[in-house]
């Protein structure tokens, strides 16, 4: 009978995932780790604040917790560059230290595809065994790579730890609102001139299955890609949303938001450019093949899925990204 603990487990996906494991026969006990308190029927909410080292392995040592599911992340990075560090790199860390002093059995981690990096020499799909080379001048890239350096050296030191290590792409869901979906709310779509910007799309109840599969055992140990099939360019979405493209060229836009930027009109910097163009496109072979989860929704059926759920995201009713059979249109 597995005890876990869920950090962030009264947040967007955390509260799915404890949903999920609640139902779970094997599971004995589920922990929401967090400030707030999980509305989630059968689960304990316990105070969790992860950039507190104290009291994370007394926590576990007194709910005796042989899985950790850790989720506890800023989503929607912005201007607070220290805040951020403090809650994902240095709460991670606390959470790896925590876990390793504690024995925990299982450690899985929401990592992110952002730790590949966006660079102009990206592949056009990325494996887990591609180099992490997260952005140094994208903060959010940069966190994420050196928490799964502090992940390596730790599967290294102490192998009695598991860890599951999920890369999410981009994660959609009913209620999400953020930098990406930010981009698709205005009346034209953004487009950088001779560069597609495809999206790996994930539906976030893909993500809390794997997320629950990997707690109670049923996949192995290991890093996972975790996107849907296939992968959608601006222009697509753009036609899907049946908006016109804004497409301009990257030296103008560089300058635009560097002006913006200065004075305070936008949060993205020139930085974000690399952000726009050089999306790291994940493939999903890993996670089908070896975790054994495939995703319900592809990239495109995903985003339908956000579509429907966010009706006014859209001018009109356009034509589905896929037809009845669930393949993606061209």
């Amino acid at each position: 009978m597995r005890r876990v603990l869920v950090t962030g487990g009264a947040g967007f996906l955390g509260s799915r995932v404890t949903r999920l494991l609640a139902d779970r026969p094997e599971v004995d006990v589920v922990f929401s780790g967090d400030l707030r308190e999980s509305e989630v029927p059968g689960v304990v909410s316990v105070p969790v604040d992860v950039t507190d080292p104290l009291t994370l392995p007394e926590l576990l040592l007194q709910h005796r917790i042989d899985t950790v599911v850790h989720l506890a992340a800023i989503v929607n990075p912005g201007r607070d560059v220290q805040g951020e560090f403090r809650v994902d790199v240095q709460g991670s860390a606390n959470v790896l230290a925590a876990c390793v002093e504690a024995e925990v059995r299982r450690l899985v981690v929401s990592s992110s595809g952002a730790a590949y990096g966006y660079h102009a020499d990206n592949p056009d799909w990325i494996v887990e065994t591609d180099a992490l080379r997260g952005n140094d001048q994208f903060p959010y890239s940069r966190h994420k790579r050196m928490i799964e350096e502090m992940l390596a050296t730790a599967r290294i030191m102490h192998p009695g730890l598991e860890q599951v290590v999920f890369r999410i792409g981009t994660i959609l869901g009913p209620t999400v609102h953020n930098q990406i979906t930010a981009l698709w709310d205005a009346k034209r779509i953004l487009h950088i001139a001779g560069s597609d910007s495809p999206f790996v799309f994930i539906w976030v109840d893909d993500v809390a299955a794997a997320m629950v599969r990997a707690a109670v055992g049923e996949g192995p140990a290991g890093i996972y890609n975790v996107a849907g099939d296939g992968a959608l360019t601006v222009p697509q979405i753009a036609r899907r949303l049946g908006k016109p493209l804004l497409t301009v060229p990257a030296p103008l836009l560089t300058v635009a938001l560097a002006i913006g930027s200065m004075l305070r009109l936008t949060e993205h910097g020139p930085e974000k450019i690399r952000f726009l163009r050089y999306r790291p496109v994940l493939r999903n072979d890993r996670l089908k093949d070896e975790f054994g989860y495939t995703p319900r929704l592809t990239s495109a059926e995903a985003f339908e899925a956000y579509v429907r759920t966010h009706p006014d995201v859209a001018r009109e009713r356009q034509s589905s990204l896929v037809d009845t059979s669930g393949t993606p249109r061209p």
